[in-house]
């Protein structure tokens, strides 16, 4: 299971009512790595100039990698974390994550940074099987 969804969340869900705010505590709580990984980059985007902020370090171990995954691979997860951070993300390979100002997607440096032709020049063996 990728969240620990509390009784009272899953409560308020089965009747039909979800606080956005309460999912994104859960993913929080639920996947520390990639909520604390987007908040970093989210805030050294709104920080700096940059067109965007990315992260280029492997996750620490599996368990890591496996948040941002899911985090990144559920449009739900993915989407709360979007609107709560006020950035868009976008994701190549294993772990790297971009950071965007939600008025460049789809702009140049967005449709480079996920185009085909990137996503080949950002591989190597080690990402293969990741």
């Amino acid at each position: 299971m990728s969240l620990d969804v509390s009784p009272q969340l899953l409560a308020e869900a089965e009747q039909g009512k979800v606080r956005e705010e309460d999912f994104v505590e859960t993913v929080r709580t639920s996947l520390p790595y990639a909520y604390d990984l987007v908040a970093r980059l989210a805030d050294e985007l709104l920080a700096g100039s940059a067109e965007f902020a990315d992260n280029r370090t492997p996750p620490p171990s599996e368990r890591e990698r496996g948040q941002l995954l899911r985090a990144l691979s559920s449009d739900a997860i993915r989407g709360s974390l979007e609107r709560h951070f006020g950035v868009a993300l976008a994701f190549q390979n294993c772990h790297r994550v971009a950071a965007f100002h939600p008025e460049a997607r789809g702009g140049e440096t967005h449709r480079r940074f996920t185009s085909p032709r990137s996503q080949i020049l950002n591989q190597s063996p080690g990402f293969r099987d990741c």
